[in-house]
């Protein structure tokens, strides 16, 4: 084996998916870290990004959400002095699902059934293009019913 052909070996692995092969490179620094990924079960790696989104304050699925948000909005330097419009999600219902079917619908003046809905379906957005005042009182409402809220 040449050495050219062993320096291609140690950085390229083959990454199974499904009946599909990639070539895959992984830097040196990153190998033993990949090694251990590669050990775990899916519910393992499920627990493994919750815990690095909630340290890091990230989301997994937040390279879509800015890509999607960079396509349609086209202003990117504006909106990154100071959003004037605000949307109200809800991230997680909590425990306490009555509190939260309440305080949905004081915050969007629909029906129970819908309320219920939309508490039921999180993450989802409860309103959309708020001023912030009113999105963070919207925000205040809903943790005190033991929602998570994001404002985006």
């Amino acid at each position: 084996m040449t050495d050219e052909e062993k320096k291609t070996e140690e950085k390229t692995d083959k990454v199974e998916s499904g009946k599909d092969e990639k070539d895959v490179v992984v830097p040196e620094k990153f190998k033993s870290l990949i090694e251990e990924i590669e050990k775990m079960t899916v519910v393992e790696l499920a627990e493994l990004v919750k815990i690095l989104e909630d340290k890091f304050g990230v989301s997994a699925a937040a390279p879509m959400m800015m890509a999607g948000g960079a396509v349609a909005g086209g202003e990117g330097g504006a909106e990154a002095e100071e959003k004037s419009a605000y949307t109200v999600e809800l991230t997680s219902a909590g425990s306490n699902k009555i509190a939260m079917i309440k305080a949905v619908k004081e915050i969007t003046e629909q029906g129970l059934q819908d309320a219920k809905k939309m508490v039921e379906e999180a993450p989802v957005a409860v309103k959309e293009d708020v001023p912030k005042e009113e999105a963070e009182e919207m925000k205040k409402k809903l943790e005190e019913a033991g929602a998570t809220v994001t404002l985006k």
